[in-house]
């Protein structure tokens, strides 16, 4: 097992060393703008997985990805022998689908909104669907003593008084 650390600085090694050679040493037509987003490697060091995201549409993604899937041997050697390690790491590349998700939760986000909205707007014109006071409240009326109370203070309180 190795270290963790060992392993970030690898990946992050993977990633620079792959977006450098793409950009200078391969001249595929079929690249299309092309950046290399975030590279991952496994704990033993054997596979790494590089992330890429392409400007364009579908058909410049697909011929990326055939032009990346072509060089894939020159980069594999070229990560080999620039991390010096005993087995020189197989490389997937992913497509990136970062603005597709970041458009689908926009999207999310201004649903979720407008719905908000309606609810407010439903609440401003809502009224109870009882009383404004559901509990019940004793009102004390002045004019009437209570039951067992007597209006006049002449009798004494607090038993007989003889």
């Amino acid at each position: 097992m190795s270290d963790p650390a060992k392993v970030r600085r690898h990946a992050e090694r993977v990633r620079e060393l792959v977006a450098s050679v793409v950009r200078s040493q391969i001249k595929d037509p079929r690249l299309g703008m092309i950046t290399i987003t975030d590279a991952r490697i496994t704990a033993d060091l054997r596979d790494a997985t590089v992330f890429y995201t392409v400007l364009g549409d579908a058909a410049a993604q697909a011929s990326t990805a055939a032009a990346l899937e072509s060089a894939k041997g020159m980069l594999r050697s070229t990560v080999g022998k620039a991390l010096g390690l005993r087995h020189s790491p197989t490389l997937t590349f992913v497509l990136d689908d970062v603005q597709n998700q970041v458009k689908h939760i926009d999207d999310l986000l201004t649903a979720a909104r407008s719905a908000d909205a309606e609810v407010q707007r439903l609440a401003a014109k809502a009224a109870y669907a009882g009383d404004a006071q559901p509990y019940r409240v004793e009102e004390d009326d002045e004019d009437e003593p209570a039951e067992g109370a007597s209006s006049t203070d002449d009798e004494p309180r607090g038993g007989d008084q003889r």
